[in-house]
């Protein structure tokens, strides 16, 4: 694709919408709107994403609860069939979210599971502060994404012998890096998959608060090669995700000890 795709919306699928929105409400101060039928959260004036009971079907299969980052492209059938033939597997029968709207869940060629939605351009920057790809072949991954999105590399970071090369990535319009990815997936109890990075002003006075409301610290606290500080969690239905303070006048870079 000639101009680069973004992800323009996180949707939380979970096993207790109610449970989960008052954490994320608590925990970082967002707001759970009705919009419809439909619950979105919003960081301030930035939309989110949509937050939803995950699918019985996707229970039935064994997935756990779990952020879902949706790409905008501009023609999501033929997105997603390139996305296939460089083997990509298309899952569901997936629930549109509005009349006119078209989203195809997909999972990578590596097993990361990803939707590409109707809609292009990233209309609230700052709602996510970071996007990592845990996986077991970046390069192949990376030549996916960056293919079919548009994605530009920037760099990339030496994490030693056993988490090897993490490439960062932006893509257009952003005025920094927005992501990585690396051969985590390879390590025991890692699987594949995308996590999103939730910006904090204050990450050492927001975990306590994620321990009582009964969220999970997973790795970290850690300070990253940017100044930046990060820790990987988990809510308490068992969703990743990771909380990110940022530096003061750095940009986001790659944890050194990933989840």
């Amino acid at each position: 694709m000639a101009a680069s795709c973004t992800f323009v919306s996180y949707e939380l699928r979970t096993t207790d919408v109610d449970a989960a929105e008052a954490f994320y409400t608590a925990l970082l101060g967002w707001e759970a709107r009705r919009e419809g039928a439909a619950r979105v959260f919003w960081a301030g004036s930035r939309r989110v994403g949509e937050l939803m009971a995950l699918p019985e079907r996707a229970r039935a299969q064994g997935a756990p609860a779990h952020w879902l980052g949706h790409i905008g492209v501009e023609d999501v059938e033929a997105s997603a069939r390139r996305f296939v033939a460089l083997g990509a597997q298309r899952l569901g029968p997936v629930p549109q979210p509005a009349p006119g709207a078209h989203v195809v869940l997909l999972k990578d060629p590596q097993g990361a599971v990803v939707a590409l939605c109707s809609g292009r351009g990233d209309a609230n920057p700052g709602a996510i502060a970071w996007h990592e790809l845990h996986t077991t072949d970046r390069e192949h991954a990376w030549a996916c994404y960056a293919e079919l999105f548009g994605w530009q590399a920037a760099g990339a970071l030496e994490l030693g012998a056993e988490v090897g090369t993490y490439q960062l990535f932006t893509w257009g319009g952003a005025r920094q890096n927005v992501g990585g990815m690396a051969n985590t997936a390879r390590l025991p109890s890692i699987h594949t998959h995308w996590l999103f990075y939730l910006p904090v002003k204050d990450l050492d006075a927001t975990l306590p608060v994620l321990r009582s409301l009964g969220g999970k610290l997973v790795n970290g606290p850690m300070r990253v090669p940017s100044g930046d500080r990060v820790a990987q969690c988990e809510d308490p239905q068992g969703a990743a995700f990771a909380l990110y303070q940022g530096a003061s006048d750095a940009l986001p870079a790659a944890p050194s000890a990933p989840r």
